[in-house]
């Protein structure tokens, strides 16, 4: 049994006027990281805002861990999925501390719980001795491990991330790629990463699904 699936899932914006996915249909299985590559403007990223439930398909299916997320019936809001989202820009608090943005969704837990996941998600991310450093004091490398670790602390069904190497050098990529699927694989958690990089999904996704691109193309997010 699939542990998600998404089932003839359409969306289009202006009214229809402008259509990014029809019938899309993918499965995966739990602990799996898959590749969605694909052209600026095929509609990775808005894939990935559905699964979230910041957008609304116009028909199809979707479901995740043996629970519906959406169909022509119902619709789960965003904060009762248990889905995490890694930005391109990872959209760390500035304000706050590496140690306060991993805390921030774990508010629905004890103090004594939330500092022991604060501490197991630190341990994972090897940022111990980071914990009250400031986000711009922080390479990119390490912004994105501890963006990774906000969406992994409050233990989601799965991960969806958006291009989580747009922000860093060239040079850095390497070296993250590696640490980013060792992480995920710590981890064990199911995970979609989108990227128009095929090297990125190469280096780090078991398959590859490829989103064609449309003769109307989606606004971009």
């Amino acid at each position: 049994m699939n542990f998600f699936e998404l089932t003839n899932v359409s969306f289009s914006y202006d009214n229809g006027k402008k259509s990014v996915l029809e019938n899309f249909t993918m499965q995966m299985q739990k602990g799996e990281v898959v590749g969605v590559l694909g052209q600026s403007g095929c509609g990775k990223s808005t894939l990935l805002r559905i699964i979230a439930g910041l957008e609304i398909p116009a028909s199809g299916r979707i479901a995740a861990g043996g629970r519906v997320l959406v169909d022509d019936q119902q619709f789960i809001q965003p904060e009762q999925r248990g889905i995490g989202m890694v930005f391109q820009d990872y959209a760390l608090f500035p304000h706050l501390t590496v140690g306060q943005n991993i805390l921030f969704g774990l508010h629905r837990l004890s103090r004594k719980d939330r500092f022991k996941r604060l501490d197991e998600m630190l341990e994972l991310i090897q940022l111990k001795d980071f914990v009250k450093r400031y986000p711009h004091e922080l390479s990119g490398g390490q912004q994105q491990r501890v963006a990774f670790a906000r969406a992994l602390a409050p233990s989601p069904l799965m991960l969806l991330m958006d291009e989580p190497f747009s922000s860093l050098d060239s040079h850095l990529k390497q070296s993250i790629r590696e640490e980013l699927k060792q992480l995920l694989h710590q981890a064990q958690i199911t995970c979609m990463f989108v990227t128009h990089d095929q090297e990125d999904a190469a280096a780090i996704c078991d398959r590859i699904i490829q989103i064609p691109y449309r003769q109307t193309p989606a606004i971009p997010i």
